[in-house]
């Protein structure tokens, strides 16, 4: 009894002391973080970019004691800050982002807000879509169309990811299809939404795989989720560069499809 006593804590200890190590580890780059990156040089940006490379990978091996949550959360926070800083990215491009996707859906698959972050970072802004169709796809394994909720979403991201970044219309067309079978199952007025508007956009990818229309769809649904300005913008120059137009009211985006192609 006594061993089982001392074992219950010293395993959150142990935890609690990686995590604090790991903390101290972060707290220069927070620090760099929170200044100015105008007059930074891209050596010294360079140099701060591979130190937190060494970093990410460290948090890749590390034991997580049972606190695989906690640790995703807080690389979340460390991935908002990278994203965030939009000067240094400007200078170095967007390349760490999937590495902190690795670990967060690794160590926790079900964080659902994350999946969207995956497709717009390390999609659009990274340029690597299938490095985030790959952690999707691995995510996905450990998911059910109940757990977590509305994880129907995490196909359409998929989707869209296909569509418009690989131009492969039937994988695109079967992950619109899985999400409509996955929201098919609940009765509230989001998922039979989001059932009806996804099965209608697999029907329609598979009677016209190069139609313009299926790609403004795409960044419709793009434009339509809570993204930053950037990607707001891209989606907008994307879908008035396909022949669509779109007007901003006060209840919302207002999308207008050129002649059916």
């Amino acid at each position: 009894m006594l061993f089982l006593s001392r074992q219950a804590l010293i395993t959150p200890l142990v935890a609690c002391l990686c995590l604090l190590g790991v903390s101290l580890i972060q707290f220069p780059q927070l620090q760099i973080l929170l200044r100015s990156k105008q007059d930074v040089s891209l050596d010294v940006l360079e140099r701060e970019i591979n130190a937190e490379s060494v970093r990410l990978n460290f948090l890749k091996r590390m034991p997580s004691f049972g606190y695989d949550n906690l640790i995703a959360n807080w690389v979340y926070l460390g991935y908002a800050q990278y994203f965030g800083d939009e000067e240094a990215r400007a200078k170095t491009g967007y390349r760490l982002s999937p590495e902190y996707f690795e670990i967060i859906l690794e160590r926790d698959p079900r964080f659902l807000a994350a999946y969207l972050s995956l497709s717009t970072s390390v999609s659009m802004y990274a340029g690597m879509p299938e490095r985030s169709i790959e952690i999707m796809e691995r995510g996905l394994q450990s998911l059910s169309p109940w757990v977590p909720q509305r994880s129907y979403y995490i196909w359409r991201y998929k989707g869209i990811d296909e569509l418009l970044f690989l131009g492969d219309t039937k994988a695109a067309q079967e992950s619109f299809a899985t999400a409509a079978e996955w929201a098919s199952n609940f009765s509230d007025d989001e998922s039979q939404s989001i059932a009806a508007s996804s099965r209608q956009t697999s029907i329609f990818l598979s009677q016209n795989p190069d139609s313009k229309t299926a790609q403004i769809s795409a960044w419709v649904m793009v434009l339509n989720n809570q993204v930053d300005d950037n990607t707001r913008a891209r989606a907008i120059s994307e879908i008035e560069a396909l022949g669509g137009q779109v007007t901003i009211t006060p209840e919302g985006n207002r999308v207008s499809f050129p002649e059916p192609d």
